[in-house]
């Protein structure tokens, strides 16, 4: 798809060549109607055309530029963040040999920050003969907005020593730097700082307040202050619902955009809306999400790119292509953002086709790709070849030295299946390697059941300069949880308690799971007891694991008692509650918890519930009324469904309703060896003997044949594996000999084999 992949040197929207505008050359005849030309541009928002006017001016004339032409040129280049030409114009001002006023001198500090180069600001700055409350905000801006948040922080203190006190404006970007690094305790100092001071009813104090702790996903703690605002403007708004949006709430972000709505006066901007789109993608409401487009074209803003940018990622999301397309088109003068928008969401919604097409059409219309557009691209679900083009494109422009996507590239290769690229990869990275990389080459080895290379690993890492994090712990304690090692596991829990990382969620629910499937339910419940504030996740590995090993009593005590703290459950938990009361027998209960668990918590029943409800019925002997149910479910049944209904038909000896469970199965895997033996099970229990050579007949015809079982037990750092009628093990004549005498004992004491 991507056709002559070439690295491009055209120049981005914001650079190309700027033209010499066709203006009046009576605009040019005076010095003074020359900065009255530029000025009047400017102040009618042409910036371009200001340039265009300077450009001309500095070329083909010997006139001086007065202080607030500069002025006014500096906003401009600052508005559309085109550092070349602020350059130029600074330059120009500091030949034309006229002292700049403060005010002056604060334009250009606000310019280069804007620009992205704090570096000239503080040069202007430190040169600076007299600074005022402006000139300090205006640096400590310029490093907040290009994350430099530490010489923000700096800055400040200076300030604070200078003798000059913070206004609302300084505490905004204060607390933007705080976000920036994550903070909360010096969030709060600076929130303590804010109310002291006289400016805690200022609106731009409160906003950045609000959308701090939002960042902070202090949901509570920003609707508090929201409420208290009295006077919500619409960057309040914004930065309340943007908030909602961006930690996981996106109900409450729409009924927050709906709330705003009832509000006189107040209208949504490009940014609302933005996010309001964003919340439907979340919940995948398409409908919702199209009468918000109907109304962004009401309030005017069906061409905005902010606005279009996240409108053509949500249908994308969606599955609505056409209407993404449609989207995109709309908007006026798509910028990189927007192209990187829509190629990412054809990636996400698996179009990796549309994907690769919009990229090259982006090039192709002068845009150079950054980053974001190749991490997009390489987070979709492509194909090996597809995501190999992409791999050449990064190394031709250079993008293999950014180990964010070296680490998405680990992840495309480990997808596709190709985990020797992986390893060649990792090999390549060399000192760029990072936790990051660690981690995801440690997921591709899990992901492909290559647990020998998940410890292998481990202990190169342990070599290297990074140690495991939580993510590293818990895909180690995925490996322990497949081989059913709980040795290794209980090594890695030690591990965990030494490097204080008990305390993380993720871990204690890791170190759940790896218990539970190695079968020691008295430590998972242990370490379940002596967690703090145990979420969901830990409750349900508990009661699922219960379930299991056929503890139904305990587990649905356990849901009563969980239920009872206030915690809600999820879809696993009742397939842990349902499996609960299959075990033990109780029908009705848990009929009553299929029938009421939408009601209560608003979960739709799904297929692993229905097969609980099967299995439930199946072993109760009402085959009748088991069959019943999955003829009248809401989806199709799969074959882990009909193999439940088939296997309690080969033990009650039912041919009739087992002769259909296999037809079940069978149309959806006609080589099904597990269908096939079942069903010659059942009529070899039966004594119809002649249908049971049939349906070896059929098997050999087939080429069916039954997966041996396999077991292992690990002794002394080795696991034994045996198989049915193995006798490959170094020591089988020992191990037979214990057999035979274990079946002595079973006689003895009245065993009879079925």
């Amino acid at each position: 798809m991507i056709k002559n992949l070439k690295p491009q040197r055209l120049l981005s929207a914001n650079y190309r060549q700027l033209q010499t505008p066709a203006t009046e050359i009576s605009s040019f005849e005076t010095e003074i109607s020359s900065n009255d030309y530029i000025c009047s541009l400017c102040r009618q928002n042409l910036f371009r055309e200001a340039i265009h006017a300077f450009d001309f001016i500095q070329s083909k004339t010997r006139f001086h530029l007065n202080p607030t032409t500069y002025t006014h040129l500096i906003s401009a280049c600052s508005s559309l963040r085109l550092l070349k030409f602020g350059r130029i114009v600074h330059h120009h001002m500091v030949k034309s040999n006229f002292q700049p006023d403060i005010i002056l001198q604060n334009h250009v500090l606000n310019m280069y920050g804007k620009c992205g180069s704090p570096e000239d600001a503080r040069n202007v700055f430190d040169k600076m003969v007299a600074r005022n409350l402006v000139s300090w905000t205006s640096i400590i801006a310029g490093y907040s907005q290009n994350r430099r948040e530490i010489e923000a922080i700096d800055l400040y203190f200076h300030m604070r020593r200078s003798g000059i006190l913070p206004d609302h404006f300084t505490f905004g970007n204060m607390l933007r730097v705080c976000s920036g690094l994550n903070d909360i305790e010096l969030g709060r100092q600076f929130h303590a700082a804010v109310i002291k001071s006289e400016y805690g009813l200022e609106r731009i104090a409160q906003n950045a307040l609000v959308a701090m702790y939002t960042k902070f996903n202090r949901i509570d703690d920003a609707l508090v202050l929201f409420d208290r605002i009295s006077e919500k403007d619409t960057v309040l708004w914004g930065s309340m619902v943007g908030g909602l949006a961006q930690q996981g709430c996106p109900v409450e972000a729409l009924q927050l955009f709906k709330e705003m709505l009832s509000v006189d006066g107040l209208f949504p901007n490009e940014f609302i809306f933005s996010s309001a789109f964003s919340a439907c993608s979340s919940l995948f409401q398409l409908e919702y999400g199209k009468q918000l487009h109907s109304l962004s074209i009401k309030f005017g803003l069906g061409g905005d790119v902010f606005a279009g940018c996240s409108l053509s990622n949500f249908y994308a999301k969606c599955g609505s292509l056409y209407s993404a397309k449609m989207a995109f088109i709309q908007i006026q003068n798509p910028d990189l953002v927007a192209w990187n928008a829509i190629t990412a969401g054809f990636a996400y919604s698996g179009d990796v086709n549309e994907a690769m097409e919009c990229f090259s059409r982006m090039r192709h219309s002068g845009f150079i790709p950054n980053e974001i557009t190749i991490l997009g691209l390489l987070t979709s679900p492509s194909t090996l070849t597809q995501g190999q083009q992409v791999h050449c494109y990064v190394i031709k422009t250079g993008f293999n030295l950014d180990v964010r996507i070296c680490n998405t590239l680990l992840t495309m290769y480990a997808k596709c299946s190709d985990l020797s690229k992986v390893f060649h990869l990792l090999e390549e990275m060399k000192n760029a390697v990072d936790l990051v990389s660690w981690n995801a080459v440690l997921t591709a080895c899990l992901q492909h059941n290559q647990v020998n290379d998940v410890f292998r690993l481990l202990k190169f890492m342990h070599s290297s300069q990074y140690k495991p994090d939580e993510i590293t712990v818990c895909i180690v304690l995925g490996a322990c949880s497949s081989l059913a090692s709980l040795k290794m596991g209980s090594q890695v829990h030690v591990y965990v308690m030494k490097s204080g990382l008990e305390t993380e969620i993720l871990v204690a629910n890791g170190l759940i799971d790896m218990y539970t499937k190695c079968g020691a339910l008295e430590s998972a419940r242990n370490l379940f007891e002596a967690m703090r504030s145990p979420d969901v996740v830990s409750w349900s590995s508990l009661i699922v694991a219960y379930a299991q090993f056929g503890y139904g009593d305990e587990a649905l005590e356990l849901f009563a008692t969980m239920r009872s703290l206030g915690t809600k459950p999820n879809h696993v938990t009742y397939v842990g509650v349902l499996s609960a009361c299959s075990r033990v027998g109780y029908i009705e209960e848990a009929f009553h918890h299929y029938r009421t668990m939408e009601a209560d918590y608003g979960i739709t029943p799904t297929k692993e519930h229905c097969s609980c409800i099967v299995d439930l019925l199946a072993r109760s002997g009402r085959l009748e009324e088991a069959e019943k149910f999955i003829n009248q479910m809401q989806f199709h049944p799969d074959s882990i469904i009909w193999k439940t209904l088939l296997a309690a038909c080969a033990t009650q000896k039912n041919v009739k309703i087992g002769k259909r469970a296999a037809d079940g199965i069978l149309k959806l895997d006609p080589s099904s060896s597990a269908a096939h033996v079942l069903l010659c099970n059942i009529y070899a229990s039966t004594g119809s003997w002649e249908d049971v050579a049939t349906m070896r007949t059929l098997m050999r015809s087939r080429n069916v044949r039954k997966v041996p079982g396999i077991s292992w037990i690990e002794l002394r750092d080795q696991v034994h594996a045996f198989m049915v009628e193995d006798r490959s093990h170094p020591k089988i004549s020992e191990i037979y000999m214990v057999l035979g005498e274990l079946q002595l004992h079973m006689f003895e004491a009245g065993y009879v084999p079925n």
